[in-house]
């Protein structure tokens, strides 16, 4: 039996790496733009640029692709929230509605319009909902994470918690409304309000948590 030496397989690789990263970002592509329906394994293999057989290579099943898709490309949208922390303001409400921002645009994009694809199709078809529902927990405490890193939030606090879940779950429903029309001059002032909320609600914490820490 011969094997290929290291050499050889290290461009190889290379390959099946890439082939898999633009099946994957093709199906988001697809997703978001024709819907669950439209995206079939072979449409998303064409826009890839790979053949269908090499794409069931790689994603056994149809299922499998898409949730993959969603999965890698959060992943990725989380990754460059976290890169921009250190361009943030240092402290205060101008850190804050930064924050706020960049929480907003995770679910204003395509990204976000394909796992609504996404969610829709789970809820009439049972192979996909136990995938989707496990991984919109794990997209889900992703973000709630980077949330808290970039907000500086101390969730021992009463409420703290609680208040960075509802920015998240603001962020969905602002996603949502801007769906069918661009609601850009509404949100801006949506984010504003509430990053002022959110603010005062992460100095409250503060000041409760040093009241706690002195037994004051």
């Amino acid at each position: 039996m011969t094997t290929s030496p290291p050499a050889a397989r290290a461009p190889q690789q290379d390959r099946s790496r890439a082939t898999r990263r633009r099946l994957l970002e093709a199906a988001v592509e697809c997703l978001a733009e024709v819907g669950w329906n439209g995206s079939t394994v072979l449409v998303v293999a064409e826009r890839a640029g790979v053949t269908r057989g090499a794409a069931q290579h790689h994603f056994r099943t149809r299922e499998d692709l898409f949730a993959a898709a969603v999965e890698h490309v959060a992943a990725e949208r989380v990754a460059a929230v976290l890169a921009q922390v250190e361009q943030l303001p240092p402290s205060g409400p101008a850190r804050t509605e930064a924050v706020v921002e960049m929480i907003v645009r995770l679910y204003t994009g395509p990204l976000f319009r394909a796992a609504l694809h996404l969610w829709v199709a789970a809820a009439t078809e049972e192979p996909l909902r136990g995938r989707i529902a496990a991984l919109e927990n794990h997209v889900g405490r992703e973000a709630h994470r980077a949330a808290v890193e970039c907000l500086g939030a101390d969730e021992s606090a009463a409420g703290v918690r609680e208040t960075v879940q509802a920015t998240l779950d603001l962020a969905r429903g602002l996603g949502l409304a801007n769906l069918l029309t661009d609601d850009g001059p509404r949100r801006a002032g949506v984010v504003r309000q509430w990053s002022r909320l959110l603010d005062a609600a992460l100095a409250g914490g503060e000041e409760g948590a040093g009241r706690s820490r002195t037994g004051s």
